[in-house]
């Protein structure tokens, strides 16, 4: 004699998946990690290291204040400017801000992007100086 088997539907999954068996994933992916350092603490680093570079090179910026400025306050003929000098008050603000953002990089890469920041410290501290910027570490540009 053969058995037959009552017609029985298919287990149904836990109500914690959708349709597809995705909806609702582990905690291992979420959330999302934050980034590990953000602009700003790369930009204080770069800023950070092209000035201690500076002022070991050159004994008239080592009083010298390199500070970090959002914005500027307003612009100038010119335009919207990256850094100002004050030569008086031994300080030289870099804005952030007009750097990152009006500045055109030909690639867009974090090695730029420090290039970018280190040349307007370089930039910054040449105009303080009364130099040019390449005079400020010839040894650091020769590479033959």
């Amino acid at each position: 004699m053969m058995r037959r088997r009552a017609a029985t539907t298919p287990a149904r999954r836990p109500a914690r998946h959708g349709r597809h068996g995705r909806e609702d994933r582990s905690p291992v992916v979420r959330p999302p990690l934050l980034p590990l350092e953000t602009r700003e603490e790369r930009f204080d680093f770069a800023v950070g290291t092209a000035a201690e570079f500076l002022r070991s090179a050159w004994p008239e910026l080592r009083d010298v204040s390199f500070e970090i400025g959002f914005m500027p306050d307003a612009g100038d003929d010119e335009g919207i400017p990256r850094w100002s000098v004050h030569t008086d008050q031994k300080r030289i603000v870099l804005y952030r801000l007009p750097i990152e953002r009006l500045s055109h990089l030909h690639r867009e890469d974090d090695l730029h992007r420090r290039m970018l920041i280190e040349g307007s410290v370089f930039r910054a501290a040449a105009e303080y100086l009364d130099r040019d910027p390449w005079d400020l570490g010839p040894e650091r540009f020769r590479y033959f």
